[in-house]
């Protein structure tokens, strides 16, 4: 039975987390009358590039997710961002529940690639509902799907990500790279006696640059 409604309200970062994260304000409204005793929720959420316009700067930085802009009317799929799974207590007509999505910076990940590569404005997204809906009729147990077709498109703020970002790392940002990279750029620091690592990594570039 197809009778729940979902829709997005709103999102902002998720504060005195132990990683950054983000947090969705979903709406649920039951639209046949019958009481909802719980919902075993699942919601998978992806970014939809299409979705929106960019900037040449945009455009640039997505390159390595997309490839030129020439290629975009192919390449520009949707992205994977999370998938997340919460308990909705009991309700009658409508009620309201706090989604909370965790984040990486880790910019091998292509969502946060994408996120990165913005400047403003918002991100695309469609949150795709599914679970299972504990009800009652009559005195007795009842139990159904949440069908697949429930999902609700939502503009996430730009403004928001940085925020919840910076919450943990402000004003910067994280690269993976082998061990025995790791170990050269270390010899490299202790040989010049860099202070920071930004110190050392400005030092190679203005070698590379020159």
């Amino acid at each position: 039975m197809d009778m729940l409604h979902f829709e997005c309200e709103g999102a902002w970062p998720t504060r005195y987390a132990a990683v950054p994260g983000l947090t969705l304000r979903l709406r649920i409204v039951e639209r046949s009358g019958a009481p909802v005793e719980a919902v075993a929720l699942r919601c998978q959420i992806r970014i939809e590039p299409q979705r929106r316009t960019y900037s040449a700067g945009e455009a640039r930085r997505l390159s390595d997710l997309f490839g030129d802009t020439g290629r975009w009317a192919k390449t520009l799929k949707p992205v994977s961002f999370s998938t997340v799974s919460t308990m909705v207590p009991g309700f009658a007509g409508s009620t309201s529940v706090d989604l909370d999505v965790p984040c990486t910076y880790d910019l091998e990940v292509a969502s946060t690639k994408y996120f990165n590569a913005l400047d403003d404005g918002s991100v695309p997204l469609l949150l795709l509902f599914s679970g299972t809906v504990f009800g009652s009729q009559d005195g007795k147990l009842r139990v159904w799907q949440v069908p697949w077709s429930n999902e609700a498109a939502f503009a996430l703020p730009v403004s928001v990500w940085r925020e919840t970002v910076d919450l943990h790392f402000p004003g910067s940002a994280w690269l993976r790279v082998r061990r025995d990279t790791m170990d050269a750029l270390q010899r490299f620091r202790s040989e010049h006696a860099f202070a920071t690592w930004d110190d050392a990594m400005t030092a190679m570039l203005a070698a590379t640059d020159g």
